[in-house]
């Protein structure tokens, strides 16, 4: 189905990115989509992901207009320069790496900087399963509203591993001062600014 969790939450998103950025990272790039609206923004953009079919995908949706540098990459080995992006996303990626990877990202943000994590949790409470169930038939309209238009992002799926408890308890130690919000979709934004 056309419908991407992730797209939806492209403006939250946008909104995290400080003002006069100039650099950024965005790590689990998929097909660029999100990279490419950074850029859009008069960024420089590093996009990164493991898949090299889903580089190509990426790479081939951004010729002649510029824009991201795409790199077939594992971000848990990639060396990151320390405190250059103004903005890293991570848009439902970290949950494919040890979550500790978050401590590498927040090394690469540069003073004011902000590390946005579109993350994904494993159901563990009740409050999890309610908003499960809210999010079915919205889930459900809005792939219905979309059947037809576009293709499906060829991004390899993994379960998550972490319930939002455990995400809430080692972002506490890793990432001073952050913010979570549990999101409709299955998903969750957590939010750090580099002091």
């Amino acid at each position: 189905m056309a419908f991407d969790h992730n797209d939806h939450y492209h403006g939250m998103l946008l909104r995290l990115v400080p003002r006069e950025s100039r650099t950024a990272l965005d790590v689990g790039c998929g097909t660029g989509r999100f990279a490419r609206r950074l850029t859009e923004m008069g960024m420089e953009v590093d996009a990164v992901d493991p898949s090299a079919r889903v580089i190509e995908t990426a790479v081939a949706g951004s010729r002649d207009r510029g824009g991201p540098r795409f790199r077939c990459a594992d971000i848990t080995e990639t060396p990151l320069p320390k405190d250059h992006y103004d903005y890293i996303s991570c848009l439902a990626s970290i949950h494919h790496v040890p979550f500790g990877t978050v401590a590498t990202l927040r090394d690469a943000l540069a003073p004011g900087g902000v590390l946005a994590i579109l993350g994904c949790y494993r159901e563990a409470t009740l409050a999890d399963l309610t908003c499960s169930l809210a999010a079915v038939p919205v889930n459900a309209a809005a792939r219905l509203a979309m059947a037809g238009r576009g293709e499906p992002s060829p991004a390899p799926v993994t379960q998550p591993r972490m319930t939002l408890a455990e995400i809430r308890q080692e972002a506490g130690v890793l990432l001073p001062g952050f913010r979570l919000r549990r999101l409709l979709f299955w998903r969750y934004l957590l939010a750090y600014r580099e002091p």
